[in-house]
């Protein structure tokens, strides 16, 4: 257990490097996970990436798609690829609401959240449910543990994450490697404590980004995990580029968005947040909200 200031604490784990990750079956050559399990896909505009992504996903658990308005072919790649998909449209702007979309879409218990770019390795997800079958609330991908790394992340993008990632770990005590990276699993009671923007918040309108909506959610969820002081477990991913177009992540923008997450967290009690919504079904007023600037 890791205390941190102000009384937050956070329990952290390093996967055993001796242990292999249980096998969980196959079907066709791919390989699966017990039904139990919901992936969250959020997706823009990934029609040429996305047949390599669903080929490799398992055929045995719910895989909710969270489509962003897509102008090219992605939701009828998905469902000629994948009929099982079940295929959502985001409701408002950003990663954030469209995780929030998925996450409110998903019956598992345990629920991964995954891109649609090609970036992270469907055949990961074995090692993160293995996670949380071991115990873990939470099992977060790290790029820079042993095991892991990265083929895509731009000399600007790891400065800015390693210098987040340390005020992060200096303000709550964690001993986290890696702050900005996506590619997570957790348990279904993490919900109540990572309050996300409900999905349908009244007055906000279909391409509106309201703080928390973009991709700073990353970072709001796992600040809000560690706050909450469940058990966490660091599991090592490789992150390959993506294999077709340009990422919608701006080092600089989103990096500010990512401190100004820290910042209003460590000012805000464990129970509620400046960005504080109704999670999932209650309406909320937008005025409780703040907007993206």
């Amino acid at each position: 257990m890791v205390s941190g200031k102000g009384g937050v604490n956070s329990r952290l784990t390093r996967p055993d490097s001796r242990r292999e990750p249980r096998p969980v079956g196959s079907a066709n050559g791919r390989r699966s996970v017990a039904p139990r399990v919901s992936i969250v896909i959020p997706a823009k505009n990934e029609a040429r990436n996305l047949p390599s992504v669903l080929a490799k996903l398992p055929e045995d658990c719910e895989i909710i798609l969270v489509d962003g308005r897509s102008t090219d072919d992605t939701v009828n790649v998905t469902q000629r690829l994948r009929p099982d998909v079940v295929v959502i449209t985001q409701t408002r702007h950003g990663k954030g609401n469209a995780l929030a979309c998925g996450f409110a879409a998903t019956a598992g218990e345990f629920i991964v959240m995954i891109d649609a770019d090609g970036s992270n390795d469907p055949d990961e997800i074995p090692r993160f449910v293995a996670a949380l079958e071991d115990g873990a609330d939470f099992a977060k991908g790290s790029r820079f543990l042993p095991g892991g790394g990265s083929a895509d992340i731009s000399a600007i993008r790891r400065v800015g994450n390693f210098g987040l990632n340390k005020i992060v770990n200096l303000r709550y005590g964690t001993p986290y490697t890696d702050l900005c990276y996506g590619y997570n699993a957790f348990r279904r009671h993490c919900l109540r404590v990572m309050k996300l923007n409900s999905p349908d918040i009244e007055g906000s309108e279909p391409g509106q980004m309201l703080w928390g909506d973009g991709f700073e959610v990353e970072t709001l969820i796992t600040v809000r995990i560690a706050k909450a002081g469940l058990t966490v477990i660091e599991v090592p991913s490789f992150e390959a580029p993506r294999n077709y177009g340009t990422s919608n992540l701006n080092a600089f923008s989103d990096g500010l968005r990512v401190l100004r997450t820290i910042h209003a967290e460590r000012k805000s009690s464990e129970q509620s947040s400046q960005a504080d919504a109704t999670w999932p079904k209650e309406k909320t007023d937008l005025s409780l909200v703040k907007e993206a600037s």
